[in-house]
């Protein structure tokens, strides 16, 4: 194998793909072009600016291709100019062509935020969120056309905490991603390219999130309401009707001691400066509310200006 630094192109775009991207500089691996998807509107003002991963890309001097489309016989015949030994995807965003895999000559690495087979798809922090799950993880898998079910290279397992939001575990998740890209290149310089199939068994799904999944049904046991919550905060944030305005919740915990006689979507009082409401079974607490249009508060903070407790969210 190759004793040197490795012709990468790198493909990527939001910020849980900085990381990566880092790692591989701070390797003093040979990052010949770093591919990421056009400049779009973005923020409150909807300012077109570049995505995270491109702004990285610049400060280190790397060339920076976005393609509108894949199949752009100019943008192919630029990326087989390149001749790279390796891709690496993290968090791109679009489904790589089958002449893009197989152009580099060791292949393409994916950089995935879960334990696959578990959670493949668009979505897997928030899914293992949701899903109530104690445990996630990275997988450096080699890719595959089919959505992410190439064989494993290497994985890492990480423990879900009880105040782990979408927010909090992508942080970790993308450092651990980085760290483990970067044993992945060593393994390979030391000839051991590992390729190990996914089992047929324990396969989920993570499909992207969609508007009507950010409403909250009261009617769930707290662990879901809970698992709704957190895997939607801090974006795009789940939320529930007051008044006939939306009311986004943040910091969601199950209260072992919550819950009562009353309708679900209750408010029913202040805990430790956390709002307790009541679910179908249980009750959860929320650490901050947001109205429409305002500022983030804290729930304390919020219920002085507000008469919430005592009626019914939803």
């Amino acid at each position: 194998m190759k004793s040197g630094p490795w012709r990468i192109v790198f493909l990527g775009t939001p910020q849980f793909a900085v990381p990566s991207l880092q790692a591989l500089v701070a390797a003093g691996e040979d990052v010949v072009a770093v591919i990421t998807q056009p400049d779009r509107p973005r923020g409150r003002g909807q300012k077109v600016s570049p995505a995270p991963v491109k702004e990285l890309a610049l400060s280190h001097g790397l060339p920076v291709l976005q393609p509108v489309r894949l199949k752009d016989p100019e943008f192919v015949a630029r990326l087989q100019n390149l001749s790279p030994d390796l891709m690496v995807a993290t968090a791109y965003g679009r489904l790589l062509t089958r002449e893009m895999l197989a152009l580099p000559g060791l292949g393409v690495l994916n950089v995935h935020a879960s334990l696959l087979p578990r959670h493949r798809g668009a979505a897997p922090i928030n899914w293992s969120l949701i899903r109530g799950d104690k445990e996630t993880g990275v997988t450096i898998m080699w890719m595959a056309y089919e959505l992410d079910t190439g064989p494993i290279f290497l994985q890492k397992p990480l423990p879900i905490g009880p105040e782990d939001n979408a927010g909090t575990l992508a942080d970790q998740l993308a450092a651990e991603g980085g760290a483990l890209l970067v044993e992945a290149l060593d393994r390979l310089r030391r000839g051991e390219p590992l390729k190990i199939h996914q089992p047929e068994t324990g396969i989920t799904y993570a499909p992207p999130l969609t508007p009507e999944m950010r409403l909250i049904h009261w009617e769930q046991a707290a662990p879901l309401v809970a698992g709704w919550i957190r895997g939607l905060d801090p974006r795009p944030t789940a939320y529930t009707m007051w008044q006939g305005t939306r009311l986004r919740l943040f910091g969601a915990r199950v209260e072992e001691a919550g819950g009562s006689q009353a309708a679900p979507g209750t408010a029913l009082g202040l805990a430790a400066g956390r709002l307790l409401v009541a679910c179908g079974e249980g009750a959860v607490s929320l650490k901050e509310l947001q109205l429409a249009g305002h500022k983030r508060l804290p729930a304390e903070v919020f219920l002085r200006g507000h008469h919430l407790l005592g009626q019914v969210l939803g």
